[in-house]
């Protein structure tokens, strides 16, 4: 067969070359993406056991240092973890339970207020709410097959929780052998490398989940104060609201910040509006120009549209969830990135 690549230019060669290999990367992307969503209540337990670990494991280091065995460590660090997510669970439901009606409400008045001036004519909440039950009433087996779905998706959530708890476990405990596992699966010649880019990986994710974590404190605490001070009704729910929308950066900011001022407005007017709307930009501004570049200083830093577009990306392949994992699973991959950019500049390096 005659080879014909001689009569094409040099430009011409190396575009084509790129193109075949950015396609084929794009497939193996895609099909490894088809297989996590085929394989979610499996994939999803290993990468919220990924998050876990990089969040629990400067205190599981510390015990170890201390003198206490790995699996008593990680015992314990598991049973802190239960303790702490488990009594902050509490104290977010038990408060948006407290002031989930007055936030309900001060949401009901605001759409109102907006339907009075935006809204179509002769269309009313009242008439939204007479409609729902007509059509609860002649759809009433569709919701209760929907209740039973919804309760299979709760026990479903739930032996997730329980296996990425199972699995953050082991994790921790046999996290020293890691590196040796992972050069006995690559190539002779390519161990280093591997073992290289999976720290780079693994600490991009650690220093975002923990410096996320603390920012998140930070910014539910100075609204939370914010809103009690303005005597906002349902401040310590919007607080903790803002402390959950804080794992989503940007589009969880604004969701919460929205919210807050919205419940301002309906509850105590105008003015008193404005200036929740001043504490929340406030505390932007704070967490941007201040916490942002002093707390994750270290880690990977990202570019806000990169951000929304994983962002994106995660919603449309596993919602929510896939929203939460989106920026610490592309931090990762910029740490991989690095670890290779900074390996190849030195064997090029003179």
């Amino acid at each position: 067969m005659q080879d014909f690549s001689p009569l094409l230019p040099e430009p011409v060669r190396r575009f084509a070359a790129w193109c075949a290999v950015v396609l084929l990367a794009s497939g193996v992307v895609y099909v490894g993406i088809l297989l996590c969503v085929e394989f979610r209540p499996a994939v999803i337990p290993v990468l919220l056991a990924l998050l876990g670990t990089a969040l629990l494991g400067p205190l599981h280091r510390w015990l170890v240092r201390a003198g206490v065995r790995r699996s008593l460590a990680a015992g314990f660090t598991c049973v802190a973890v239960v303790a702490v997510v488990g009594g902050a669970v509490f104290i977010v439901v038990a408060a948006l339970i407290e002031s989930g009606d007055q936030i309900v409400a001060s949401l009901r008045t605001a759409a109102q207020d907006l339907a009075e001036h935006f809204g179509a004519a002769g269309t009313s909440l009242d008439d939204l709410a007479s409609n729902s039950r007509e059509l609860l009433s002649k759809f009433g087996g569709t919701a209760a097959s929907g209740v039973i779905s919804g309760v299979s998706v709760v026990g479903e959530t739930l032996a997730m929780a329980v296996l990425a708890l199972l699995l953050v476990f082991f994790f921790l405990r046999d996290s020293d052998r890691a590196a040796g596992a992972l050069r006995a699966l690559a190539p002779r010649r390519s161990g280093d490398m591997v073992v290289a880019m999976a720290r780079r990986a693994f600490h991009a994710v650690e220093g975002f989940m923990r410096g996320t974590t603390l920012i998140a404190l930070i910014d539910a605490v100075c609204i939370t104060v914010g809103l009690l001070i303005l005597d906002v009704p349902g401040a310590v729910g919007l607080g903790a609201l803002v402390f959950v929308g804080a794992y989503i950066p940007y589009l969880g900011a604004f969701i919460s910040g929205a919210v807050a001022v919205l419940v301002a407005l309906a509850d105590r007017g105008f003015v008193i509006a404005l200036w929740a709307l001043g504490v929340v930009l406030a505390v932007q501004v704070l967490e941007g120009h201040v916490l942002q570049p002093l707390i994750q200083s270290r880690t990977v830093q990202m570019h806000p549209a990169v951000v929304m577009l994983a962002i994106a990306a995660g919603a449309a392949v596993a919602g929510i969830v896939g929203m939460l994992m989106a920026v610490p699973l592309t931090a990762a991959a910029f740490g991989v990135l690095d670890e290779l950019r900074d390996r190849y500049a030195a064997a090029e390096s003179p």
